[in-house]
């Protein structure tokens, strides 16, 4: 995947992330969980058999959404805790 193809699907998947988790409301820190996102979703999808983040297409943000939900839910979770 092209490195404009995974900003343009980090940004998609962290800014739904951080609609339905209620993240941080900045547009750098939407694009930054969720390109770790896609790489986090791509790893839990791949471990159940899935195929990951494969270009700019609807199961991509599907699997980097599912990661960045996960990495905002770990991140509140952390945070909480201190």
């Amino acid at each position: 995947m092209s490195l404009l193809a995974w900003i343009v699907v980090g940004l998609i998947a962290g800014w739904l992330a951080s609609m339905v988790m209620g993240g941080s409301g900045s547009l750098l820190m939407d694009l930054v969980v969720g390109m770790i996102g896609a790489l986090l979703g791509g790893f839990l999808f791949n471990l159940v058999g899935a195929p990951g983040a494969t270009g700019l297409n609807l199961w991509s943000i599907l699997v980097a959404f599912v990661g960045a939900s996960v990495l905002l839910w770990i991140v509140k979770t952390v945070q909480a805790r201190t």
